[in-house]
């Protein structure tokens, strides 16, 4: 029970309210240490509640400041993403609805002259991704001199997106005297190097086994040529069982046109990536949350953060290019100990990404057959996956599709 943390009252008031009686794993471990005030790297996979685990200590601390103090921001949060900022800021605003602190996301793509006023008129917790939090700091529209809490949060992502060095100036400008979490997916050796200069003595909290996806997910492949796997798609979505599906595509140019082919089947669907403004992106992931769309195609974009109940599955239509970014995707379905389907198509050139990310993982994914289906009803969209396939080996009913014999 939440209430064991020592949490001050209105705070857990404001978690009850939120329908959650019981933490985490991650959230048992990291809360207490958090509130007494340790140094903290946290490692677990997607979707075991590490949000929490940073929100609540912050939240605590920041419920007993006396009032003369809020017009300094002293706690800072850094993100990779805006939809990520978005997630923790109305996280922070659930918990602590019953709390009086001011929250502010801070990221590109709006318009900055709301984030000016906001600042100006004081704000306790800023959430921040690190491009736009630098350009308030070269506008001296910030001031970071009285942070007590910093949080790193996907700090493995922050170094994929090439945001480290952004994120070592940030901690520059922050005061040395004060607490600093950091959690990731993955403790790399860039991550371990990043810890050792900005923590002191920090309580290192593993969560499940490194590199394995959530062991609740079910993972599954289909061996299928690249052109069949719209029309796998669409004979897949005809099972009502796939009632939120996050499709994911590796560039913006196929997210579109699976989502054409969704739209002119009578699909509920939308797109997000890099390519839509930010009131686009954030339209489309509010409308799969709250049901108006049945599926959402994305770019890696949506892989890391975004967090989102209930989805039922995860298609990586094209297989990513990077194992971890499998483990980040498929993170998306499974979540808080949700049971969840991850399949993958996988096509003949792709085969070689399908192995790297075996060995990652250090398991084999099974490959199933396509559940009952007529050619004739699916035409030539279709690949024709013929009884005991196995991986390595991809059947359709075109003689060019005809695997090599082996030497």
């Amino acid at each position: 029970m939440f209430k064991t943390f020592g949490l001050a009252d209105p705070l857990v008031r404001g978690i009850l309210a939120t329908g959650f009686t019981a933490p985490t794993e991650i959230q048992s471990k990291a809360i207490p240490a958090a509130i007494a005030g340790k140094d903290i790297i946290g490692c677990a996979q997607t979707g075991t509640g590490k949000t929490a685990a940073f929100v609540l200590p912050i939240l605590n601390r920041l419920s007993h400041e006396q009032a003369g103090r809020r017009k300094v921001v002293r706690a800072l949060i850094l993100t990779p993403t805006r939809e990520l900022a978005v997630q923790i800021v109305k996280a922070i605003g659930d918990y602590g609805r019953f709390l009086h602190l001011r929250t502010l996301a801070v990221y590109g793509g709006v318009n900055i002259n709301g984030q000016f006023s906001a600042l100006r008129q004081g704000v306790d917790i800023v959430v921040a991704t690190p491009g736009r939090l630098l350009d308030h700091m070269n506008r001296r529209t910030i001031d970071l001199k009285h942070i007590e809490v910093l949080v790193l949060d996907e700090a493995d992502r922050m170094f994929d997106m090439g945001f480290i060095k952004d994120v070592r100036r940030i901690i520059s400008a922050v005061p040395t005297n004060r607490q600093t979490m950091l959690f990731s997916a993955t403790v790399t050796p860039e991550i371990s190097n990043l810890a050792s200069g900005v923590q002191r003595s920090p309580v290192m909290i593993q969560i499940g086994r490194p590199r394995n996806p959530i062991e609740t997910i079910k993972q599954h492949i289909y061996m299928v040529e690249r052109d069949r796997k719209i029309g796998l798609l669409l004979h897949l979505l005809q099972d009502g069982q796939l009632s939120s599906v996050l499709v994911f595509s590796r560039t913006k140019h196929g997210a579109d046109k699976i989502n054409r082919h969704l739209e002119r089947a009578n699909i509920e669907s939308v797109a997000i990536h890099s390519g839509r403004t930010q009131s686009q992106r954030q339209h489309a992931l509010d409308g799969f949350k709250n049901g108006d769309y049945r599926v959402m195609v994305a770019t890696d974009i949506a892989a890391r953060g975004i967090d989102v109940t209930g989805i039922s599955h995860v298609i990586n239509f094209d297989v990513p290019g990077m194992p971890e970014d499998y483990i980040h995707r498929i993170g998306r379905t499974g979540r808080a100990e949700a049971i969840g389907d991850a399949i993958t198509f996988v096509s003949s050139e792709e085969h070689k990404q399908l192995r790297q990310i075996e060995r990652f993982i250090g398991k084999d994914i099974a490959p199933i057959e396509c559940p009952g289906y007529t050619y004739v009803h699916i035409r030539m969209e279709m690949p024709k996956v013929q009884p005991g396939l196995h991986r390595g080996r991809f059947s359709t009913m075109s003689k060019r599709h005809k695997p090599r014999r082996r030497r």
